[in-house]
């Protein structure tokens, strides 16, 4: 009997997952243990491994398709065993309320247990076997056009070579010296007046994909509505200096200076610390902080869980083994989650202000721009101050102009008088 392939529920809130690449085609031969393709989830990539020996007899699903968990996205069996020429959707085994279903439960649980050391296991097993790590479409094309895939440089997950890859490496080659030549000897007369340059192409998918769909979808259901506001930098970073330059083993940032004064400001203005969802306000007690992180072209927003329970060095401890864990992705999905307000901080570019678009289902963000020199008068005399601006961008469905502006004021006046921070 032909045995299914499930789109595995990785945790209790997980609804659906997104298939980014199977790495077997029909009729291919399967082992226990071997990967067959890779999904997403709340932009954490996983290989699903398989927990047969046998032959890939269908898959109902292609890179970038959403499926509901616990659905059946293929089968496993012998060849030419009958298998349902379309997705019979939910098993069986899966949809019977209370039942149990041995089977997927041991995919489910396996699989979310390696969750987070996926990507170290399948380094681990390409290294030790030698391999490059390619998908079969690579491989083809590489052969069709005498590349080798070994000098090909991958875009996928682990550095896995995908199609795409191989056409890239094509277009970026010299031109053979027979070409050379033969363009050289050519009349000019015959060479084309113009001729447009390549342009490459490539299909938004994996966290890509996802941050979009969720960008557009926040954009185009939640009003809203941004408010700039100058802030003086000048005790902020004089304070950020000397804790420095006294605590040497931890070194503070201004995103850790910032989760700390908008976890105060969120405690004072619990109106703001609110999510928003199928017409409902949840008012959270605890202050959840995502702060924005961009790896190469994806952007992930990892969550400071309980930050009215930390201290600085606290704040600055977790935030550095989030970083980490983002950039060598190792995220754990609870760490993605859970988050009540989220901070976006571009100060280290040229960017004085722009407008953050909200994490749904938060009711606010907070962006921070970059600190530039500004004169100002004191005392008579005129003098140098670090200015930056600003942006609280929330949903005016649920958060008001005026109390939107009130907690700007408490940020502000956290910023300017950070000894605030302790009373």
């Amino acid at each position: 009997m032909a045995n299914e392939i499930f789109m595995p529920k990785l945790s209790s809130t997980m609804a659906e997952g997104t298939v980014i690449e199977w790495f077997k085609e029909e009729g291919d031969t399967v082992e226990v243990g071997e990967p067959i393709l890779e999904i997403m989830t709340d932009k954490i990539n996983i290989e699903v491994e398989s927990y047969n020996d046998g032959i890939l007899l269908k898959k109902y699903f292609e890179a970038d398709d959403v499926v509901p968990v616990n659905h059946v996205i293929g089968f496993i069996g012998e060849a030419g065993e009958s298998v349902p020429d379309e997705a019979p959707g939910e098993s069986g085994a899966a949809s019977e309320e209370g039942s149990d279903a041995p089977a997927e439960s041991k995919q489910q649980d396996d699989t979310a247990e390696s969750a987070t050391s996926k990507s170290e296991v399948s380094g681990k097993r390409e290294s030790m076997i030698g391999k490059v790590r390619a998908t079969p479409a690579a491989r083809a094309h590489a052969r069709n056009n005498d590349v080798d895939i070994k000098h090909v440089t991958g875009s996928g997950r682990n550095g896995r070579i995908h199609k795409a890859d191989v056409v890239n490496h094509l277009s970026t080659q010299t031109e053979t010296p027979a070409k050379q030549t033969s363009s050289v000897n050519e009349p000019v007369s015959s060479a084309p007046e113009s001729q447009a340059a390549p342009v490459r192409t490539e299909k938004l998918r994996g966290s890509r994909k996802v941050t979009a769909d969720r960008m557009a979808d926040s954009s185009s259901t939640i009003p809203h509505v941004t408010l700039n506001f100058e802030v003086n930098m000048d005790t902020l970073i004089e304070l950020r200096k000397n804790l420095n330059a006294r605590h040497e083993d931890v070194k503070v940032s201004f995103n850790d200076l910032f989760i700390l004064i908008t976890s105060k400001a969120l405690n004072l203005h619990p109106d703001v610390n609110i999510t928003f969802q199928d017409n409902e306000i949840s008012y959270h007690e605890e202050r959840n902080i995502s702060l924005a992180v961009a790896v190469d072209k994806e952007l992930f927003v990892p969550v400071v869980k309980n930050t009215e329970k930390m201290g600085l060095f606290g704040i600055s401890k977790e935030i550095r083994r989030l970083i980490e864990d983002t950039r060598s992705r190792k995220l754990a999905q609870e760490d993605m989650t859970g988050g009540t307000f989220t901070i976006s901080n571009l100060g280290m570019y040229s960017i004085t202000s722009f407008t953050p678009i909200i994490n749904k289902p938060q009711a606010a963000i907070l962006g921070i721009g970059a600190t530039t020199d500004q004169p100002a008068l004191k005392d008579g005399a005129l003098h140098n101050r670090k200015v930056a601006t600003l942006s609280l961008s929330f949903d005016h469905r649920v958060i008001n102009g005026a109390p939107a502006a009130a907690f700007c004021d408490t940020i502000k006046k956290l910023v300017e008088h950070p000894i605030e921070l302790i009373l």
